[in-house]
């Protein structure tokens, strides 16, 4: 078992542990969702509706809804995407 690594912010002093190898099949499609939902929200945001006073507010309820679909979405095709994936990329040799 490797020892968790201490992340710090040096202004704050903040510190948490790592969470366990087998919360990666959660986070990475979880934090890939979040930054995606967010680029293609506010692209379509900006788009739909300018740069308006309201514009940010618009943004964060895009962003709100497209994520709510987005994360449960990368769940469900993740498996999917790893079989297109192992089929187009080639497996490294030990």
């Amino acid at each position: 078992m490797s020892k968790p690594m201490s992340m710090t912010s040096s202004s704050s002093g903040l510190r948490f542990r790592r969470l366990p190898a087998k919360a990666h099949s959660i986070v990475f499609p979880m934090v890939l969702s979040l930054l995606m939902s967010g680029i293609v929200s506010t692209i379509a945001t900006l788009r739909a509706v300018g740069f308006q006073p309201d514009v940010l507010l618009k943004v964060i309820q895009a962003w709100g809804l497209s994520y709510v679909v987005a994360f449960p979405a990368a769940l469900a095709v993740m498996p999917l995407v790893r079989r297109i994936v192992a089929v187009i990329v080639e497996t490294p040799k030990p």
